[in-house]
């Protein structure tokens, strides 16, 4: 709130702290949040967001159209409706050829807190070239440390982190795409899915990713980690995808059913649009009924 209070004149100061090269980022506020799991938010000030947006619009600009078509986190346009419906899509065509299809599923341990800061800024560094941008943004890169012992993690709060991610993956999803050549790949911020007919090759693909990502100081934790039967139903983004349908997962019907009011039923519904759900539905609007006839 003093920030707003003398925005204009605040604004300036920080126009030419970025200018003259003398911006220091401020220190995060934190809080928990419960969405799927306990996650920790870190909560940058008000001039250091200003910041963040125009260190994210630039490198947006300039990476984006390096990223392959099947990378859906924080991009326009995109997200995890999409990223499902070309799971489904892809699933078809791998259908087509055979019905036995397996999906490889795997995700990165603790992603956040694994971004090596040097790594990162190398990466942006190769294609930034401007000194005072990369100077804002090592900065707003050293803001942040996962513990005082490591030069890693990024906060989940900052927009910047969404385009630090993608960056991070970046040389990852061209391997697997292109020497890997896994053409039914899926990637989601850290959740990533490869699709084949051959239950072997998804196995040598595995081996392949662990050793890549080593590069990066990243590995797949085992327990997430797995090759199984399209037909036995696989868990991905909140979804259960089966060959002809898309389920909610039991533990999102339950949030649903839990965290559902008067006031956000609607964009429930419009959740249940992207999935086989018409039973839930008839649940949900029950459950309704049942609280305007009590009001």
């Amino acid at each position: 709130m003093i920030f707003e209070r003398h925005l204009e004149e605040n604004i300036f100061d920080l126009h030419l702290e970025l200018k003259n090269k003398t911006y220091k980022h401020d220190g995060y506020t934190s809080f928990i949040k419960y969405d799927s799991k306990k996650r920790n938010i870190d909560n940058a000030e008000i001039r250091d967001k200003i910041v963040h947006q125009i260190v994210f619009d630039y490198l947006n600009d300039l990476f984006e159209p390096t990223f392959i078509n099947d990378s859906y986190s924080s991009i326009i346009n995109k997200g995890t409706h999409k990223a499902v419906k070309t799971f489904r899509y892809f699933s078809k065509l791998k259908r087509a050829k055979n019905e036995n299809v397996f999906i490889l599923k795997c995700d990165i341990k603790k992603y956040f807190d694994s971004i090596n800061h040097d790594v990162l800024f190398n990466l942006i560094k190769k294609r930034v070239k401007n000194k005072l941008i990369l100077s804002v943004v090592k900065e707003i890169i050293e803001s942040f440390h996962f513990d005082d012992a490591t030069n890693k993690g990024i906060p989940l709060g900052n927009i910047t982190s969404q385009i630090f991610l993608n960056i991070y993956l970046n040389n990852f999803d061209h391997f697997v795409k292109k020497r890997l050549k896994a053409r039914f790949y899926v990637r989601y911020n850290d959740d990533f899915i490869l699709i084949n007919n051959d239950k072997y090759k998804l196995e040598f693909c595995l081996k392949e990713i662990r050793k890549f990502l080593a590069n990066f100081l990243l590995e797949t934790p085992e327990n997430k980690t797995s090759i199984r039967k399209l037909k036995w139903g696989v868990d991905f983004l909140g979804f259960t995808i089966l060959p002809n349908c898309i389920l909610l997962r039991d533990e999102t019907k339950q949030k649903v059913f839990e965290r559902m009011n008067e006031n956000n039923f609607q964009s429930y519904f419009a959740l249940l649009k992207h999935c086989n759900s018409h039973g839930l539905k008839n649940k949900i609007t029950s459950k309704l009924n049942d609280f305007f006839d009590y009001i």
